[in-house]
């Protein structure tokens, strides 16, 4: 009989492997800020994380790959998994779905920062909008299990199908509003957080 084979992963350079992703985001993220995006050329950024320039292509492909992680890093960083959980394993639909609220305000919290940077650092604007586009995608692909949890709990409002409903978180938790409130008319991420969380249970559920 013939042995299955099996894929050999090694410990070793799959760290080996995150610290040199770490080194070129980091180095990246130090030339955005000291000489903007036309100075993070790829050669700068491999002397700067001190590994080959083939190296970053075969990692990341571009430059633009390189801001991908960034924003990625950023956004959905290694505690992201964490408190996506925690809100998804809360029994009670509403709870949920208040912490729901404070997810995206964890998440423009970071990001805004972050989109701050790369226009500040002069990232050319489709660039820029194509980052943007990746990152609403991803959000409203990954809020499709909050959407199906409270349906199945019998607590979305009858009228709405779950497009809709999806639909309505999805705009309700967007960047725009928090921009406008935040960032614009001056409210604190705690006050946006309340808001947000209120008016998500008012559009979306039934009352128990």
């Amino acid at each position: 009989m013939k042995k299955t084979r099996q894929e050999y992963r090694s410990p070793l350079r799959e760290r080996q492997a995150a610290e040199t992703r770490r080194r070129i985001v980091e180095g990246a993220r130090r030339l955005l800020e000291s000489d903007g995006y036309t100075g993070m050329t790829i050669e700068a950024v491999a002397q700067r994380a001190g590994v080959s320039t083939q190296t970053v292509y075969a990692v990341f492909g571009s430059k633009t790959g390189i801001l991908r992680e960034l924003l990625n890093q950023t956004t959905f960083g290694p505690d992201y998994d964490d408190i996506v959980r925690d809100a998804m394993s809360e029994p009670d639909p509403e709870r949920r779905l208040r912490k729901a609220a404070g997810i995206a305000r964890k998440i423009h919290d970071a990001q805004s920062a972050t989109f701050e940077l790369l226009r500040g650092a002069g990232v050319v604007a489709p660039e820029l909008a194509q980052l943007e586009e990746e990152r609403e995608c991803l959000r409203y692909e990954r809020q499709k299990s909050m959407i199906d949890s409270l349906r199945e709990a019998g607590r979305i409002l009858p009228e709405l199908t779950s497009r809709q409903a999806r639909d309505i978180l999805w705009t309700l938790t967007g960047g725009d509003l928090y921009r406008m409130l935040v960032r614009e008319r001056g409210w604190s991420s705690q006050r946006y957080q309340a808001w947000l969380a209120d008016t998500l249970v008012r559009s979306l559920l039934t009352r128990p």
